[in-house]
């Protein structure tokens, strides 16, 4: 039943997201604003097809974990609407906090990075994968399974939620009206992935914004007029990468951060620490780097 599931998934979707992308390079070369790079493209194709084989191969390990914790469940559910409804917000809400560890700790942020690596912006930036999250993301879901939601539920729903989570990498989609002050929106994950000092860290919700705008990580996209135009990617671009450096660059760069410094303290926040913290002062964090531009930044640009 559940493969089933999963099987008729894809069939709807994989249709849905041939057309859309189809649709957005002919409006992204009508409207000559150059979205799509070939090279691009086949990096976000190639990043994806790791992170779906790993998934594959180790699906069987993490499934039987959450089996495991479900066996030792707090509560049973009756299977029906509020089961479904509890647990889309439910996953919602630890994938949130996923993200935003993926952010705030270098170890994982050298896994998330490959996501945010592109220069460019466009629906398939969304199948630009986190390789190796598939190896880690189980251990936030372990809590669903313990409040009784069963494995292969929780495997769906996240792929389910994924299908909103990729539709919003668009450029070409402007606010939303209502729905911006729930979901998450096109607007909102245009914020997400822009390297301007504002925007860094923000917007980490998959589905719903909601956990943003109560833990204080929200921000909205600025007109033209009160903020700077939106730049895609890292802080440090990273260019052109070979199909290991795209996924291993930032691992190389915690390598040589690590020989800065013979303090063992320093060498775990090089590890562990915040992205872009340097005991020198040499590389800022996110936050430092918004400190250091609010002094330019009209009042209204805030939050």
């Amino acid at each position: 039943m559940e493969a089933l599931r999963e099987q008729w998934m894809l069939l709807i979707t994989t249709p849905i997201y041939i057309v859309v992308i189809l649709g957005e390079i002919f409006w992204s070369n009508f409207r000559k604003s150059h979205s799509y790079t070939f090279w691009d493209t086949l990096t976000n194709l190639y990043l994806m097809i790791l992170n779906s084989a790993i998934d594959v191969f180790f699906r069987s390990v993490y499934v039987v974990i959450l089996a495991m914790c479900y066996e030792n469940r707090m509560l049973d559910w009756t299977i029906g609407i509020w089961y479904w409804l509890a647990l889309i917000v439910a996953e919602d809400f630890v994938f949130y906090w996923l993200h935003r560890v993926d952010h705030h700790s270098r170890f994982f942020w050298a896994v998330h990075v490959t996501h945010h690596s592109s220069e460019k912006y466009n629906l398939t930036t969304g199948f630009r994968s986190s390789v190796f999250q598939p190896l880690y993301r189980f251990v936030y879901f372990l809590p669903l399974a313990f409040l009784g939601f069963k494995p292969l539920d929780i495997v769906f729903i996240f792929s389910a939620t994924q299908t909103w989570g990729i539709l919003v990498h668009t450029e070409h989609v402007g606010k939303l009206g209502i729905l911006e002050y729930f979901l998450v929106t096109p607007s909102h994950h245009r914020v997400h992935h822009a390297s301007n000092a504002l925007y860094l860290d923000r917007n980490l919700g998959m589905l719903l914004i909601i956990w943003d705008k109560i833990f204080g990580t929200f921000q909205a996209e600025l007109p033209a007029h009160m903020y700077q135009p939106i730049r895609y990617g890292l802080t440090k671009p990273a260019g052109q990468q070979g199909p290991v450096e795209v996924v291993a660059h930032e691992w190389k760069n915690i390598w040589k951060d690590l020989r800065k410094s013979g303090k063992l303290r320093d060498k775990l926040r090089y590890i562990f620490g915040a992205p872009g913290w340097s005991h020198d002062g040499s590389t800022l964090t996110s936050h430092q780097l918004r400190q250091m531009e609010a002094g330019d930044r009209p009042e209204s640009a805030g939050h």
